[in-house]
């Protein structure tokens, strides 16, 4: 049998290599990383884009620079990381080194490669994209602490505006078990159907049977600050932050004022949602423009200053 080169990593570091991509948090940060070859992110890009908290994305670009899958860089007062791709190529090489009688030369993965010229190409697909032909309508949920208001409200005006292409859910992480009577005036006013709405918890999205989730919002900061559940299908995440309707005081009709003003503003960004080309855009820059779309109004005071845009809940005839 011929004679093995050197592999330029022994077991320890193989184990140390294998064990740092077995985490999910840690997988999805190379992964996106990979697709931003050769720039790299800042790790707020990285927060915004997956969702991920500040403190938790620090321990986990930690794990990933010991274990050489990452590198950073200082530019400026910021540090930007990039992957090192390359030390996935020695996996491999690790893994395949006594392949077919010890002559795997032809399955060898280097960086002269076309394997490796491919994957740092400007052209480098997404690994973490949402499909660009998707094959069934996308999966959205929308997240609130009650689920009572914003969150279902959302959920009714995706299925009626984004038919066919979208369907939607919504939950919290504490339901209060109920639909807030001015939500669902508001989707009665607007022909929004609203039948089998109701209020429910996010572990239903969770576990065997749970629809695989192509994207998740977060209405209300409670839940953007919580820490959530694993979802299913490792969806894109964005915070729409929406001031909570049932939060003000005043008579029966301002509250319901305040629903309508709500209803508004989560149709403006739901139809900016739906004028997106997502089958052209990739997960990055898609994670980037939905977070994007929630940086506007969120109090419903912003919402009545730009009134100049047109009247998006109408009440029916």
């Amino acid at each position: 049998m011929p004679a093995l080169p050197d592999l330029p990593l022994n077991e320890a570091q193989a184990i140390a290599v294998l064990a740092a991509l077995a985490q999910e948090h840690r997988l999805r940060i190379f992964r996106a990383l990979v697709a931003a070859q050769p720039e790299g992110l800042h790790p707020r890009q990285l927060a915004e884009a997956l969702a991920i908290a500040p403190a938790t994305l620090s321990f986990h670009l930690k794990e990933l620079v010991q274990s050489e899958l990452i590198r950073p860089e200082r530019q400026g007062r910021g540090i930007v990381y990039t992957a090192q791709p390359e030390r996935v190529g020695a996996i491999v090489e690790y893994l395949m080194r006594d392949c077919c009688g010890g002559v795997s030369e032809a399955s060898r993965l280097s960086r002269s490669s076309p394997f490796w010229a491919w994957l740092s190409a400007e052209s480098c697909p997404t690994f973490t994209g949402v499909s660009a032909t998707p094959t069934r309508a996308m999966n959205v949920l929308f997240v609130c602490t009650g689920n009572s208001a914003r969150s279902p409200m959302a959920e009714a005006l995706l299925n009626h505006l984004g038919a066919g292409r979208f369907r939607a859910f919504s939950a919290g992480s504490e339901p209060r078990g109920f639909i807030a009577p001015e939500a669902l005036q508001v989707l009665r006013e607007s022909g929004v159907p609203f039948e089998g709405l109701r209020s429910k918890g996010w572990l239903e999205f969770v576990g065997a049977g749970a629809p695989e989730l192509d994207l998740v919002f977060t209405v209300c900061d409670g839940a953007a600050g919580e820490v959530c559940p694993v979802w299913p299908g490792a969806p894109i995440a964005a915070h729409w932050g929406v001031e909570d309707p049932a939060g003000g005081t005043g008579s029966p009709d301002q509250r319901l004022e305040r629903f309508r003003e709500t209803g508004r503003l989560l149709r403006q960004r739901i139809e900016s949602l739906l004028a997106l080309p997502i089958a052209q855009v990739d997960r990055m820059a898609l994670g980037q423009q939905l977070q994007g779309i929630g940086g506007g109004a969120k109090s419903l005071d912003e919402v009545r200053a730009s009134a100049g845009h047109r009247s998006v809940v109408k009440p029916r005839s």
